[in-house]
């Protein structure tokens, strides 16, 4: 049965990333990229990672999304419709192309076939969640911390650009 499932998430997948590169209106291309990202949740779940596959949710298909479609609603796109007759074959020979090279790499990768230390017992002994929050706060305790001061940063810029903006326009 899981057999389906994986079959079905990703023809989904393959169909609505093919489908959000060639619509003309973003809109449309947003509810295919949405289709998209909750399907690749689908996988997650499938390979038992209920935490990722809710933080796929919860930060790509909602926040990434709902900021793609306000800058869509703010920017007022207009589609050129000089190029759009020539975009579905030239993404099908991408995608083709991709394809085929990934499956190239995948045969020849070093790394096939090796695990980590995390096998599926210890796993299931502690759970899926933990078992992140073990590995992200002890094996990559630093490069955690480094994103987050980056993050603040942003958040501080993003403030004092919005903060000069709204002065200069009152």
């Amino acid at each position: 049965m899981s057999a389906f499932f994986f079959y079905y998430f990703a023809a989904v997948v393959i169909l609505s990333s093919i489908l959000a590169i060639t619509f003309k209106s973003p809109v449309h291309c947003g509810l295919a990229l949405l289709a998209m990202l909750l399907h690749v949740a689908g996988f997650f779940v499938l390979l038992h990672a209920e935490f990722l596959a809710a933080v796929q949710v919860i930060v790509y298909a909602g926040a990434i999304l709902v900021l793609y479609l306000f800058v869509v609603m703010l920017l007022n796109i207009k589609t050129d419709e000089r190029y759009l007759h020539h975009r579905f074959a030239i993404v099908t020979f991408l995608v083709i192309g991709i394809c085929g090279e990934i499956i190239l790499l995948l045969m020849k990768t070093p790394f096939a076939g090796q695990t980590g230390e995390a096998t599926v017992k210890k796993i299931s002994e502690v759970g899926n969640t933990r078992a992140i929050g073990i590995t992200l706060f002890n094996d990559f305790l630093l490069p955690f911390e480094m994103i987050a001061v980056f993050l603040l940063g942003a958040i501080i810029g993003a403030v004092v650009l919005a903060k000069t903006s709204v002065q200069k326009g009152s």
